[in-house]
């Protein structure tokens, strides 16, 4: 049975135009950074700048919508041709040295602005997956998928900085809590607005002190 948190149709409202609004002015201020990155990448492994993978974004009863999600390149070129998809570890063999510290202080998701202005993704939300691993963890998790039930997954979220990124089935279990918990802060508006302030917070936080993976 699906889920049926309410979301507030003016949180829904308020919450696309802000996405719209700072994505395009931290897309405008962050152009200097994004031609320095792109430089970097360029010089200092070969491949492409950027990197797209599908990701599962939000879904209804009707459909579930996959978007190509854009990030800086961070891993060498076709390093999960044999892997395939795998949980991310300490210290990835297949991390660039740029890579490791774009993932440490999360720059490599500044590219994902643009997703946001498309509609594929909002600032703030649960972390989009991928769909084979959404399959894999179906069976194991019930209605792991729901996470983004009628909610538009984001850059950075309760989740992400509550806890980091997922190393094992455990981490997910524990993590898919802090997204249900977001979901119901989007059925009133002071909730939402305190919730998505202390994620904030907690994100420039994490940048700032370099804890990304």
């Amino acid at each position: 049975m699906k889920r049926n948190y309410f979301v507030h149709p003016c949180i829904a409202l308020l919450k696309r135009a802000i996405d719209l609004v700072f994505s395009i002015i931290f897309l405008i201020l962050t152009l200097p950074l994004f031609m320095v990155i792109s430089l970097m990448i360029k010089l200092s492994s070969p491949g492409a700048i950027f990197y797209c993978q599908i990701r599962v974004g939000r879904i209804n009863a009707r459909k579930s919508v996959h978007f190509n999600m854009i990030k800086f390149r961070t891993m060498a070129q076709n390093a999960e041709i044999n892997s395939g998809a795998v949980w991310a570890t300490n210290n990835d063999s297949r991390l660039t040295t740029l890579g490791k510290l774009l993932r440490q202080y999360r720059l490599d998701e500044l590219p994902q602005l643009v997703n946001v202005i498309k509609g594929d993704m909002s600032l703030i939300g649960p972390r989009p997956e991928r769909p084979e691993i959404v399959i894999e963890l179906d069976k194991k998790i019930p209605f792991y998928s729901e996470r983004t039930y009628e909610i538009t997954p984001g850059i950075t979220g309760f989740a992400q900085v509550s806890q980091g990124y997922d190393t094992c089935i455990g981490d997910v279990k524990t993590k898919i809590a802090y997204d249900f918990a977001y979901s119901l802060s989007l059925t009133k508006l002071h909730k939402w607005l305190l919730m998505d302030l202390k994620i904030i917070l907690k994100t420039i936080l994490i940048m700032v002190l370099g804890r990304g993976q």
